[in-house]
């Protein structure tokens, strides 16, 4: 499993051969440095970062392994078709046009919602005289249990959480510049971290 971290860019679209505009998201994957390599696992880092920003336990971590200190340490799968050595640089080269990636990463916080945005609940009357457009609407059953069931959804902090989009189509590399383009939209605001892997679900064609 081939695996990248990297730095959401933006957004933008670019023309497939036949003429077809496509949405994607800019990537700027790599390289990462292999810091440590386990049984199953392997340690990269991404992204310089200056030495008086980093506490001096990791600091002493990063001189033992003679690397620059780096902002993101992650470990991921091994792919069992590559040799890994601790020091390599793990570049955007390791995926190509046509494959597909998972894409894990922190969503946009969107602060405290009510129900009808966080959990697209219906909502009440719209029409003259209701007092209760966008209110919470009855939440538990009648006599049985006659009470709100637990963990039930309700309105609450939205985004800020870690989470992944699957199978996302590679369409691009520019292997000079570090930057992946795939298509649609990733989890993230701009200059986020983005973690890349092969997708578990979908191979290339």
């Amino acid at each position: 499993m081939a695996s990248l971290i990297g730095k959401k860019i933006g957004m933008t679209h670019v023309f497939s051969e036949d003429g077809k505009m496509i949405l994607v998201t800019v990537i700027e994957a790599g390289p990462c440095p292999v810091l440590a390599v386990k049984e199953k696992n392997i340690q990269i880092g991404f992204g310089a970062v200056k030495e008086t920003s980093v506490k001096k336990p990791l600091m002493g971590y990063f001189k033992k392994l003679k690397t620059p200190p780096l902002k993101v340490i992650r470990e991921f799968l091994k792919d069992n078709s590559l040799e890994y050595k601790v020091g390599e640089e793990l570049k955007v080269g390791l995926f190509k046009p046509g494959d597909f990636v998972d894409i894990r990463g922190v969503s946009i916080g969107k602060g405290f919602q009510g129900g009808m945005k966080r959990w697209n609940w219906h909502g009440g009357p719209q029409t003259h005289g209701s007092m209760s457009h966008r209110r919470i609407g009855s939440l538990g059953s009648s006599t049985t249990p006659g009470r709100v069931w637990k963990g039930h959804h309700l309105p609450g902090h939205m985004g800020a959480r870690m989470t992944a989009t699957q199978n996302l189509r590679v369409v691009k590399i520019y292997p000079e510049n570090n930057i992946l383009l795939v298509k649609g939209s990733v989890p993230g605001h701009k200059n986020s971290y983005v973690f890349i892997s092969s997708a578990k679900k979908k191979k290339a064609k």
